[in-house]
């Protein structure tokens, strides 16, 4: 394995070309490990959380919504954008819990930050599980249309496997719910 140093890209300078109500776009000039330039573009994004809300009998509230740039209705866990890079993970995994779903949570688990696109795009998004859940009504953002329903776990970890569920960030959280949240002993009794 080669040092890490020889695939580093540094950055030269950079341009603003769009800047948008969820996302900015830079073009960045870079100089590559071997002295060349070349053009990266910039997606930047302040950050989002998503959360599997398992309740006690091993159910996931998930949201159903319409995704306009897929043209797909999808379902997906919970989540939504952190209202500044700066915010706190925790406190936006629970605002977005309790707007989408109307479900607040006694215990919080982190499972780990993914990257969605490293290649061209900034955004990193928490994921949560969380336990110990109360109903209250939930209050969505305007001009957004959800609606949630309840599955259980092994069904979506199904979905995700047999690829009716595309969502990624739903993906990495329901298969690590999975994983950390259910006896996998009794499954093989």
């Amino acid at each position: 394995m080669q040092d890490e140093k020889q695939l580093i890209e540094t950055v030269i300078s950079k341009k603003n070309v769009f800047n948008g109500a969820l996302i900015d776009v830079e073009h960045w000039t870079v100089r590559l490990p071997d002295g060349s330039t070349a053009l990266r573009e910039a997606v930047l994004h302040p950050g989002a959380v998503a959360i599997v809300p398992l309740d006690e009998n091993g159910n996931v509230t998930m949201v159903r919504q319409h995704r306009v740039v897929m043209d797909s209705v999808t379902w997906e866990i919970p989540a939504g954008k952190l209202d500044s890079p700066d915010e706190d993970a925790l406190s936006a995994a629970k605002r977005e819990l309790a707007e989408e779903t109307g479900l607040t949570a006694s215990d919080w688990k982190k499972v780990t930050d993914i990257y969605t696109t490293p290649g061209f795009c900034t955004e990193k998004i928490s994921l949560y599980i969380a336990k110990g859940l109360e109903r209250h009504p939930a209050h969505p953002d305007p001009g957004e249309f959800v609606e949630t329903c309840v599955f259980p776990l092994g069904t979506l970890v199904a979905r995700c496997l047999n690829g009716t569920l595309h969502d990624s960030k739903s993906q990495v959280g329901l298969l690590s719910a999975y994983i950390l949240e259910t006896d996998h002993d009794s499954e093989t009794n």
